[in-house]
């Protein structure tokens, strides 16, 4: 299973001299932007600070060729991210550097007017900004497989079906399988065999997007244990 790693997303910006390095990270931020903007938005007083200050850190990370230097915390994708923005934040003038650096630098497509929105409707009572980052990224983990199932039932056309179980995969179903059977017009029988196909998917891939972020085998399940546990108060999901 180890050898799987090798072309993972995070596994091959590590990797020195790979030329698809700069497309896996910018991938990797793409996917992951909003749990650093949630982590700076919640140490920084002012909304356009926050915003100009993630622009500026991403803009510096995608511009620097160190990601293949010894680094403790290049293991994990989340880690690594957490500790170069907090070196980020507290370098002042790197920062106002890289805010100059202007149309030399690559630029991510960021919706900071959506952002803004979900930041507003996050519980944040007595969290740590460490924490709001660790459920950010989980959720937007979760987010990013349930939008590939979504895209795997629609293709299928199936999407009906997803959306019907979808809730089952949280324990959190209003309907029973035969409710969700009369609706979709199938037996119950059926349904709960497409309801157990639907968990098993979502357990793998579940698995797979965490591999994507880590750079052994060994360290997904202890990476699924961690951010299911920051979770553990706002969702219950089964992996």
């Amino acid at each position: 299973m180890a050898d799987a790693f090798h072309t993972t997303r995070w596994s091959v910006v590590i990797a020195a001299g790979q030329e698809d390095s700069s497309l896996a990270l910018e991938t990797l931020c793409q996917t992951y932007w909003f749990p650093i903007y949630a982590y700076i938005r919640h140490r920084v007083a002012q909304e356009h600070d926050a915003q100009d200050m993630t622009q500026a850190f991403f803009e510096d990370l995608l511009s620097r060729q160190t990601l293949a230097h010894a680094d403790p915390d290049r293991g994990r994708f989340r880690a690594y991210l957490l500790t170069a923005c907090k070196r980020f934040l507290a370098n002042q003038r790197d920062r106002d550097n890289a805010q100059k650096r202007g149309g030399n630098l690559k630029h991510l497509s960021l919706d900071f007017a959506l952002a803004d929105s979900r930041y507003s409707d996050t519980p944040q009572d007595g969290l740590t900004s460490e924490i709001l980052f660790e459920q950010q990224w989980a959720i937007a983990l979760i987010d990013n497989v349930l939008a590939t199932l979504r895209q795997q039932y629609a293709e299928r056309d199936k999407l009906p079906l997803l959306e019907e179980l979808k809730p089952c995969l949280t324990g959190q179903s209003s309907s029973s399988y035969a409710e969700i059977a009369r609706r979709l017009h199938m037996s119950e029988t059926a349904i709960k065999v497409e309801a157990h196909r639907l968990k098993i998917r979502y357990r793998e891939s579940i698995r797979s997007e965490i591999g994507h972020t880590v750079d052994s085998a060994e360290e997904v399940e202890d990476e699924i244990r961690r951010l299911f546990e920051v979770l553990s108060q706002k969702r219950q999901n089964p992996v």
